[in-house]
């Protein structure tokens, strides 16, 4: 949640986590701990059964609600161990590859991508490890988007959209309009111009090409122009649409009206500085605004729908996925029996609501539909587009754009960035 994979580190803990029905063994919670045993990850332990988890962190207390939410299944099923394992969204990917190559992949997985395990034959689909009722509480747009062929592999764990933030006071000494946000890119350009020349270390956008989320930035650019990265038959990066939208962001940055270092920023430090208030306007998520009200509730600022060439509207949606992974046959009643109470109501939700994330269950859905954080973003839902992340080359897609995009706003020819992530796909 890419995009997450979407991602946040901000401190939430002063909100509640209304784990009520885990709170009595959340002292019971396990540390963090590495993989053990062969042939995909732990072993039996006695007469129970040893399953592996291994999640990437969206907070800095994702630890702690899986440690929760593992406590309180433990205590219900005390013949099953559940190992838990966190790395950030930095470096999973190069965990989860060397783990499948070496015979260690986990039981179950949180990451976005799942189509080269389908490929590989290496996840249960969806039917073989969750009940029929776990499966029929899952939002259809979610259930098709984890989908192959036919077939449901993803287990559909969490959604976002983004929107754009917008410094209203920064708009306001800028001689803009606090309640006119830019709609289109020669919109935003000339905000964004005019708000830097603020100076005082202000910025007018916010762009984040680092490595944690480039090939969301890069989508949301995409998107506005009319392009993208395909579909799950194939993947186009190298169009003539990209290449528009590539060189408008460069513009941004080679022209100063961004932070400096632009293609070395990551997407959560950079949210820090507009909540610090020396932003003009950045591509938030969900959780943004929880950041927010627990940094700088003074902060004065907008949402709106994020600009695009011609101010049609659109958005990047994203969902990430748990995946079960075929280690040992043997174990595959531990893991449906920890999925089925993972999305029970009563475990999932305030899980996802702790998370500040959209829930991808219906009951989540409606009990969550009326809070403030998130309905800015469930409005601009039926304008998400997704990565093609059911075509088995995107994962590495996406590996391409993280490590090269930001190439661009150092002054290299978008052409050529272009040309050589395509090339990677390709491959």
């Amino acid at each position: 949640m890419k995009d997450a994979n979407t991602r946040r580190t901000a401190s939430t803990a002063s909100r509640p986590l209304r784990l009520v029905a885990l709170t009595a063994v959340a002292g019971l919670a396990l540390s963090a701990c590495g993989f053990g045993g062969q042939g995909g990850g732990g072993g039996d332990e006695g007469d129970g059964t040893t399953i592996d988890l291994l999640v990437p962190t969206y907070s800095d207390q994702t630890k702690s609600l899986w440690e929760t939410v593992i406590a309180g299944f433990e205590e219900e099923n005390p013949d099953v161990t559940v190992n838990l394992e966190v790395q950030s969204w930095d470096n999973i990917n190069d965990v989860v590859r060397t783990k499948v190559q070496s015979d260690q992949a986990p039981d179950i997985l949180n990451i976005d991508a799942f189509a080269g395990f389908v490929e590989d034959d290496l996840l249960y689909p969806a039917d073989e490890v969750l009940s029929p009722d776990t499966i029929a509480d899952f939002q259809e747009s979610f259930v098709e988007n984890a989908s192959m062929d036919g077939t449901q592999y993803g287990l559909p764990l969490i959604a976002s959209a983004r929107t754009m933030f917008y410094n209203k006071d920064l708009f306001t000494q800028a001689g803009l309009d606090p309640e006119a946000p830019p709609a289109t890119w020669d919109e935003l350009k000339d905000a964004a111009t005019k708000i830097s020349a603020l100076g005082g270390g202000t910025y007018g956008y916010g762009l984040p090409l680092g490595s944690e989320e480039a090939q969301a930035e890069t989508a949301i650019w995409f998107f506005g122009n009319g392009g993208g990265y395909g579909d799950a038959s194939e993947i186009t990066v190298d169009t003539p649409e990209n290449l528009e939208a590539t060189q408008f962001f460069q513009s941004l940055a080679v022209d100063g009206v961004t932070q400096p270092d632009a293609g070395a920023t990551d997407r959560t430090p950079l949210i820090d500085v507009f909540i610090q208030g020396k932003i003009g306007m950045i591509v938030g998520l969900p959780p943004t605004i929880g950041q927010i009200a627990d940094k700088n509730p003074d902060l004065n600022y907008g949402t709106a729908p994020v600009a695009t060439k011609d101010g049609s509207p659109v958005t990047l949606g994203v969902a990430d996925h748990l995946m079960a992974f075929k280690n040992d046959g043997d174990k595959q009643d531990a893991i449906t029996a920890f999925l089925d109470y993972y999305y029970s109501p009563e475990v999932y939700v305030p899980w996802v609501d702790a998370e500040g994330f959209i829930p991808v269950t219906k009951s989540g859905g409606e009990e969550l539909a009326t809070k403030e954080s998130i309905a800015p973003f469930l409005e601009l839902l039926p304008d998400a587009q997704f990565y093609p992340s059911t075509n088995p080359q995107w994962s590495a897609t996406q590996g391409a754009i993280q490590s090269l995009v930001g190439q661009v706003a150092q002054g290299k020819d978008a052409q050529s960035v272009l040309t050589e992530i395509q090339g990677k796909a390709d491959e």
